[in-house]
């Protein structure tokens, strides 16, 4: 029987389906945090923004009070990268992405070979970092002048890194709480969170997690969203509880048997997604949501700090907030990647009024401004 072949539209609208991109979905916070396996949250309120287009409802006080009360936390994880995941997912993850972390201390790593070169051995600053985590939250800062002393012929930033990629961590609040503002300081993550990371965590199962939210896909994919080394092997392990298609270009996908595959002629609603949104990052082609000429033409203009704006279910436009405190004003920059429909140009001003009103319910005027990328 010939594998079934999913076409670029058919990818993509099976990707906004299982990301709740397709419909707001009605559950809580932690719940989509979960089948997500976590949110970018380099920028501290990204989480809320791509809960508030994925979940109906969302009060962003829930998320807040869920990392207040320790129930999620902010921690490298994915991609050595900052995520907000549920306390029961960082005590998996962060057991599964050790290998991840530790290679960017490695020898052949920029700090680890800092370290190395001035004779110091990084599993042993982790060790002494460690100490420091447990007994009260440090910035990085704070971690360059402790350490420094005991080993000063090293760089003391690359002592500092040492500690927050070899030492389980999180990034205490009120850093990345809804509407509040902090350093990042770091804690032990296993001192935090009053246990201890799960000693049976296994890939396999965070893989299989990964293709109900982002697949169908591919094992370079699996790299591209995790980090992990032997994604091919872990998807082998995987194939005889896995279903199999082929993309246009040939290359076999894996996907779990239930996965919603919609019709590739599903209408997809307007969403803005925040700068570093997964749904964007987690495939090695990411041409099912995001035209790589489009992608390239952001990264040369430097406009990587946007947001992204999906019509039809790509993204064709970017989008951040310009704040003037002085008028007491907010506005919606949107520029446009391609020319669109009247239709279309009117909900994304629709829904960016939304946006910019769950943004900044508070300030005196708000404006929603569209223009094409050309005329910044």
């Amino acid at each position: 029987m010939a594998t079934e072949v999913l076409s670029r539209r058919a990818l993509n609208r099976a990707l906004l389906a299982r990301q709740g991109l397709l419909a707001r979905e009605a559950v809580g916070a932690a719940e989509m945090v979960e089948h997500l396996v976590g949110l970018q949250a380099q920028e501290p309120h990204d989480p809320y923004v791509a809960l508030w287009s994925r979940t109906e409802d969302f009060d962003p006080a829930t998320l807040s009070d869920l990392l207040e009360d320790r129930h999620a936390v902010r921690t490298q994880l994915l991609r050595a990268t900052i995520h907000l995941v549920t306390a029961r997912d960082a005590l998996v993850m962060r057991s599964v992405l050790a290998p991840v972390l530790e290679r960017h201390m490695s020898a052949g790593s920029l700090y680890g070979g800092r370290l190395r070169k001035a004779g110091v051995e990084p599993a042993e600053v982790a060790a002494a970092g460690r100490e420091l985590l447990e007994s009260e939250p440090r910035t990085r800062a704070e971690l360059r002048t402790l350490l420094g002393p005991r080993w000063p012929q090293a760089d003391p930033t690359a002592l500092a890194q040492a500690v927050t990629y070899l030492v389980p961590n999180v990034q205490v609040p009120p850093r990345g709480l809804w509407r509040r503002a902090g350093q990042a300081r770091f804690a032990s993550l296993e001192s935090w969170l009053g246990r201890p990371l799960d000693p049976d965590a296994a890939p396999d199962e965070l893989v299989r997690r990964y293709l109900a939210a982002f697949g169908p896909a591919t094992a370079a994919d699996v790299r591209a969203w995790s980090g992990l080394p032997g994604a091919a092997a872990i998807l082998d392990r995987l194939r005889p509880r896995l279903r199999a298609f082929r993309d246009e270009s040939g290359r076999e996908l894996l996907d779990v048997p239930n996965g919603s595959l919609p019709d590739a002629d599903t209408p997809a609603p307007i969403r803005y997604l925040p700068v570093y949104d997964n749904a964007l990052l987690a495939h090695a082609d990411r041409g099912r949501i995001v035209d790589e000429a489009h992608r390239r033409r952001v990264l040369q203009l430097d406009m990587i700090s946007f947001g992204s704006v999906l019509v039809d279910g790509f993204g064709q436009a970017i989008w951040r907030i310009e704040r003037d405190r002085a008028r007491d004003a907010a506005t919606l920059d949107v520029a446009l990647l391609e020319p669109l429909e009247p239709s279309d140009l009117a909900e994304v001003e629709a829904e960016g009024a939304r946006l910019l009103t769950f943004l900044e319910p508070s300030v005196g005027t708000r404006e929603v401004r569209i223009r094409h990328l050309s005329t910044a």
